[in-house]
Formats: C-alpha cells, structure tokens, sequence
C-alpha cells in the first residue's frame, strides 16, 4: 500500500505496523495510536508474559477490522528480527511500519564501562535498529511503500544512541528510491515502568525539570503522538530526520547524567573516572 493515506475513514486501515521491544511504556502507547487510526499491530520482546499482558491490553481496545499479534522474540538477533517479521508479514507479506523502540543501558562514565556493558549498549542500541531496517524494508518496499521509526534520546548527542541517528541519516537516504522513510523520535525522561526507579530520586528529577521549559517529565503519549506522525502518510515528505520530544530541554542544555551514573554505579567509579583512572569495578 503506497504511504499516501488511506480512504476509509480511518487513516491507516487496512496497514500493518511491526514494534520491537513491543511490552515497554513507550511500545504500547504508540501501538494503542496505530490502533485507534486503523493500523493492525504485531509486538515482539523477549520476555512472554509481559508481552502477552501487553497484547491483551491493546485488544480490549482495538477497533473492528484491526488485529494485534504478538511474538516473543529477541531484537537484538538476526532470528528474532527475522520471526517478528514473518509473525507481521504472514499470510500476504503485508508490510506498512516498523517502530524499533529497543535501547537503553547502563549509565555510566567511559572509565567505568566495562567491555561487556558496551557491546551490550551497541546491540541494544544500534544493531537493534539495523537488524529493523534491514529485514522489515523488503515488506515494506514490497507493500508499495511506508515508514521505519526508531526510538532515540535526547541523550544521543553525547553517547552511544548517536550511532544509532547517524544510521537514521543514511538509511533514510539509501531507501528513499524503494518508497521507505526512515526517521527517529528523540525522547525526554518520560515516566514510564521501565523508569519507575529513576522517578524515585527526587533530586535528580528535580534538576532535570529545572533545564526543562516545559516544566514536566514525559509521558508515554507524548511520544506516542510524534510516533503516529512519522509513522503515517502525513509525513510522507518527511525522512532522515530525529525530532526531540523533551518538553524544550535540548533549548537549554545537553543532559548531564552524572547523578544517575552515581546512583547507578556508584560514587567511587564515577570519582575515579572524572580523574582519569579505570576503576577496578572496570
């Protein structure tokens, strides 16, 4: 189905969306906007029961003539990827959207990163987007064209998810000829279960609000709205771009993550790190 929009009167009826990283806060807000506009939906993640809970929500509220399907799968592999699409693609290699919302990690200094937790930040973070890429654009390609979105962070300017946008930038051109745009979403600190124990430090939730003119942390929806626009035919004229969706902080400062690497991974690796030695935790 080319990426002009739809003539039912819901905007994407009749298309088909693929979520990695399909049971997270950020996934089934998204998936819920799909739905309500017609989109069918199939979510993947690692862990099965969290997923199933996930799926079963978006049903209870998914219009008629919509489907939601769900496959464990790993999004950080070739086989995962590769299932996730043939569970979306099956019966008639039916493709419209690809959301990769894998990411995350470890908040920590160089110094202090050990060379396990960094390959571990590279697949999280940027081999998951590839793998999206690679093995959803022939269905999307095939089903006359449509939208790949990847999850950032405002944190990209100064850490590993920056590979990930560079990746964006050159997707979104090599593709544009096959009809498939690639773009991202560049969130804030939203409040979501992933987060719940970051909301819990009130002192660094209090310094994030204080360089954000919006004056609040996210929530779900509020990425799950840009998502919706990247994702449809209103921004068919839209690719090779990263929109940030942090209630205007980028305005003020890059993010300083120093307190949450503290609390992560202590004060005695942050220390000997901002003074040039590798801890032995390292």
């Amino acid at each position: 189905m080319p990426d002009t929009p739809a003539s039912s009167a819901l905007p994407l009826a009749g298309r088909m969306a693929l979520i990695t990283g399909g049971s997270g806060g950020i996934a089934t807000a998204c998936a819920a906007s799909l739905l309500r506009d017609g989109c069918s939906v199939t979510l993947t993640a690692r862990r099965e029961p969290e997923l199933a809970a996930a799926a079963e929500r978006l049903r209870a509220l998914a219009p008629d003539g919509t489907e939601v399907r769900h496959i464990a799968a790993d999004a950080c592999t070739t086989e995962g990827v590769r299932a996730a699409v043939d569970a979306a693609t099956a019966p008639d290699g039916r493709l419209h959207i690809c959301l990769a919302t894998v990411g995350g990690g470890k908040v920590s200094p160089l110094l202090a990163m050990d060379d396990e937790q960094f390959l571990d930040d590279l697949r999280r973070n940027t081999l998951s987007g590839f793998l999206a890429v690679k093995y959803a654009t022939p269905a999307i390609a095939a089903s006359g064209g449509g939208s790949i979105v990847m999850i950032s962070t405002n944190a990209a300017k100064i850490t590993w998810p920056y590979g990930l946008e560079a990746f964006v930038r050159v997707a979104a051109d090599e593709l544009s000829p096959l009809g498939v745009r690639v773009n991202a979403v560049r969130p804030g600190l939203v409040k979501s279960q992933e987060d719940a124990r970051i909301f819990r430090n009130e002192e660094l939730i209090a310094g994030y609000l204080a360089n954000t003119p919006a004056g609040r942390t996210g929530v779900p929806d509020d990425i799950a709205r840009a998502v919706r626009y990247l994702a449809g035919p209103e921004s068919s004229w839209t690719t090779g771009q990263s929109i940030a969706v942090d209630g205007g902080q980028e305005l003020r400062t890059a993010p300083s993550f120093e307190k949450l690497a503290r609390a992560t991974v202590g004060d005695a690796a942050v220390d000997a790190a901002l003074a040039g030695r590798i801890p032995d935790t390292a």
